[in-house]
């Protein structure tokens, strides 16, 4: 994932587990425009005009939340080739289980080489979940790091004279006088 920091936009969308029934609960997010342009910049974006995201909530068990969805959104961003802008879509599918720290969490099995089936739950809060960090945390994952126009590609520069190679300078101080050379 990327390294830069990333400042918190101030869309949040807390919904407590006391607040799904046990028939389960839909719930659709669209942060109006202060909140996408907050959200944009947070991002590194150069704009977001569109971010939707519809969650199926169901109870599992007595303190746990099984959480399913989608995002979608249109995001701004600049061509990595032509310093142009360009807009590109995020669909990001979503399927979460969530639990109370309190409850013991399956241990992968024994072995060097064992993998889990399946992700480790994420953790309720306080009895919490913010959806809408669901939703930006699967946006962030959708976003294209390096995003082109359709139809852009990089060509590298063809490869030149040896001796003009930013190093060849240095190669040159080195074997020159007070230069131990070769």
């Amino acid at each position: 994932m990327n390294a830069r920091r990333i400042a918190e936009p101030r869309w949040h969308v807390p919904i407590a587990l006391d607040e799904i029934p046990e028939t389960g609960k839909r719930v659709e997010l669209a942060p109006d425009a202060a909140a996408r342009e907050a959200i944009a910049r947070s991002l590194g974006l150069a704009a977001l005009p569109r971010l939707e995201a519809v969650f199926d909530l169901a109870r599992h068990g007595r303190d746990g939340l099984h959480l399913v969805g989608r995002v979608s959104a249109t995001v701004g961003q600049t061509c990595v080739v032509t310093l142009e802008p360009v807009e590109n879509e995020v669909e990001e599918a979503i399927d979460l289980m969530f639990l109370p720290p309190s409850l013991p969490r399956a241990e992968p099995s024994d072995g060097p080489l064992s993998i889990a089936a399946e992700e480790p739950p994420e953790q309720l809060h306080d009895g919490t979940v913010d959806l809408a960090a669901v939703a930006l945390e699967f946006l962030l994952l959708g976003i294209d790091p390096y995003p082109r126009r359709p139809g852009v590609r990089f060509d590298a520069p063809p490869a030149g004279d040896p001796k003009a190679h930013p190093f060849a300078a240095l190669a040159a101080l080195k074997k020159g006088p007070g230069g131990k050379g070769r």
